[in-house]
């Protein structure tokens, strides 16, 4: 079956329809009647338009509720999204049903020095891997994710600071001119903040922020259930908050940023000096062994109980706390959520954002603020970037926004 992309939705009504399936799972044709708060003729003529198109189909009888009998629909089983998480070590690949439930995932080591030719090259190659593993040959829209800043509308990544020649890379164009479907490129933040919205311990909250610590440090800022990216889509890049103007360099060239103290790759300095001054054994012996170090070596020396890595821990915990606080009291978000690499650092991390947040902020901000560890872990950005390339495609095609496709038709 192949539907022509850029005209999904034919109207808000399915629209609404389309993204109720895709959120809420299966629901009868009188429940979906009564959520779009249209008469039974009418949403009945929606429905089976949709059915026509192969969007939709239909599942089973309805328990009556009286009167003629109603039927189950769902989003089409073969739907398709597609999700391209490109991290600073890492590229994960997922493909998802239309309810975003991940089916299959691939994940290779990455290095992103080797430029947006090589990367993009290896993605694809995954993404053949995928589909032969899962049986998916087309997709409806793919979402990807960057560790970097993000022209959203323009699709490209902006002067990313550890990631050579990808600044301004058509990175949109090239994986939809390869994929043959509507792509969407985010800050990988972004679509993390957006997979905890639509299925982690964010889903109930519509204003909340997504903090990513991993090899940088970013903030998903959600306003109304939607992603704030501000004027030219580098909203939330606090990493790049200074914290100390006598501090360490960071890559971004200015001077005592809250990355520089606390990245994935400042941790790691910190915890190769403290081996090799002596501050900690335990240190001392992984690095003899391994050779380097990693936010893991130190998440194990800290509970351990190595007084040099629970420092490490403590401080960086604390100067992202600083920021935060600082946020909670300009934005006031109804939940903090904290993932990434380095969330792994655990509860003691946890305890001391805690602690500096809600004794910085004002009382009215964080008397009902709970700040809390990601339930989804990796699969965050994976969930994200799909509700963003879904929430795209499943709009009425009056819709005007970035990557709307035009090409031929296109199955999922």
């Amino acid at each position: 079956m192949t539907i022509v992309l850029g005209v999904w939705p034919e109207n808000p009504h399915q629209a609404l329809v389309l993204r109720l399936l895709r959120n809420d799972g299966p629901r009868s044709r009188a429940e979906l009647g009564d959520a779009v708060g249209l008469s039974r003729s009418k949403v009945a003529t929606e429905l089976d338009r949709l059915t026509e198109r192969g969007l939709i189909e239909t599942v089973g009888p309805a328990v009556s509720r009286g009167g003629r009998p109603s039927s189950i629909v769902r989003i089409a089983a073969d739907t398709r999204f597609l999700s391209i998480d490109i991290g600073a070590s890492t590229i994960d690949v997922a493909v998802t049903d239309g309810e975003l439930r991940l089916l299959g995932r691939v994940t290779e080591h990455t290095e992103l020095r080797q430029g947006p030719n090589a990367v993009i090259g290896q993605a694809l190659d995954l993404i053949t891997k995928l589909r032969a593993e899962s049986g998916s040959t087309r997709f409806t829209g793919a979402g990807v994710g960057i560790p970097g800043p993000v022209s959203f509308r323009d699709g490209v990544p902006v002067s990313p600071p550890f990631m050579p020649g990808w600044h301004l890379f058509p990175v949109r164009e090239m994986f939809s001119t390869e994929l043959g479907c509507p792509v969407l490129v985010d800050n990988d933040v972004n679509i993390m903040a957006l997979g905890e919205k639509h299925a982690g311990i964010a889903k109930a909250f519509d204003d909340f922020l997504f903090v990513k610590i991993g090899a940088g440090i970013g903030a998903g800022i959600v306003v109304g259930g939607d992603v704030y990216r501000g004027a030219n889509g580098c909203a939330g890049d606090i990493g790049h908050t200074a914290v100390d103007d006598s501090g360490p360099v960071c890559v971004c060239g200015n001077v005592g940023c809250l990355e520089a103290y606390f990245g994935g790759a400042a941790l790691t300095r910190d915890a190769v000096s403290a081996a090799r001054t002596g501050r900690s054994d335990q240190l001392a012996e992984v690095l003899s062994v391994a050779g380097a170090l990693t936010g893991v070596d130190v998440r194990d020396a800290a509970a351990a109980g190595d007084q040099a890595a629970i420092g490490m821990v403590r401080d960086g915990g604390r100067r992202v706390g600083q920021v935060l606080a600082r946020l909670v009291s300009f934005f006031n978000p109804g939940m903090i959520v904290i993932g990434g690499g380095l969330a792994g650092l655990g509860h003691s991390l946890l305890a001391e954002i805690r602690s500096v947040v809600y004794r910085s902020s004002l009382p009215l901000a964080t008397g009902h603020l709970p700040i809390v560890l990601s339930e989804l872990g990796d699969q965050a950005g994976l969930i994200g970037a799909t509700r963003m390339v879904s929430d795209h495609v499943l709009t009425a095609a009056t819709h005007s926004g970035p990557a709307r496709h035009s090409a031929h038709p296109a199955g999922r």
